[in-house]
């Protein structure tokens, strides 16, 4: 039974993610809190905060076969609005966290000898979107990350993916979601005119996680509705 780590699972893609993957691998889960955790079988959880920089990650197994990043954050608002104070926020939790993470986990991800790195982007680092110059900014650093590990750690069988959805339904976007005509307008935009769900999400990155993916690194994976690349 592999070991797999999970960054942020108390909620949306995170939660879901340690939900599929449970019966067939053994866990290590971090959140802020132990919320929505009670009902998985994991072996271990610890509080971590992606802005705290004092918070280590803590007993880990000697080998762990998988990582997945997901804590996120989503400020969408008119370029001059925004603050310094802002995008340091935006890339501490979805970029920086990141880097401490798999920094501290690259030891046990070695002595697996073939491990699998997950973190997650957004389609509108590559087709601009207004109002997303924060974020965008955030998880472009992101992808830049998974693709330079995945080239430098490829000859120790360490692959590194990222995942760039669309808006998803998770309580991160609740705010976008709040009504029905923003529900219905949102999945107007897409083409397929719905808007996914954490469970989709989640199935993506446990196939990125799992053997099955052995052949595929250094990848932006769109997750998008076609929203990213199609016009209709």
């Amino acid at each position: 039974m592999k070991n797999i780590l999970i960054i942020g699972a108390t909620s949306g893609i995170g939660n879901a993610i340690a939900h599929q993957m449970q019966e067939s691998h053994h866990l290590y889960l971090t959140g802020r809190t132990q919320h929505n955790l009670d009902s998985l079988k994991m072996a271990h959880f610890q509080t971590w905060d992606a802005l705290n920089e004092n918070d280590t990650l803590q007993n880990l197994p000697e080998e762990l076969h998988g990582l997945v990043y997901c804590p996120g954050t989503i400020q969408l608002k008119p370029f001059h609005r925004y603050k310094i104070s802002d995008f340091r926020e935006e890339l501490q939790i979805n970029f920086l966290g990141a880097v401490r993470c798999i920094q501290e986990a690259l030891p046990k991800l070695k002595n697996s000898g073939q491990a699998s790195i997950v973190l997650f982007s957004t389609v509108a680092v590559q087709t601009g979107m207004p109002f997303h110059a924060s974020i965008a900014s955030a998880k472009g650093a992101v992808e830049g990350l998974a693709r330079s590990l995945a080239a430098e750690y490829a000859s120790l069988g360490i692959r590194v993916n990222a995942i760039a959805p669309s808006l998803t339904q998770t309580p991160l976007a609740a705010k976008l979601l709040s009504t029905e005509d923003k529900v219905e307008n949102a999945k107007l935009r897409h083409p397929l005119k719905r808007i996914g769900s954490a469970e989709e999400m989640a199935s993506l990155a446990s196939y990125l996680l799992q053997d099955q993916s052995a052949f595929i690194t250094g990848q932006i994976l769109g997750a998008d509705g076609g929203i990213g690349n199609l016009r209709i």
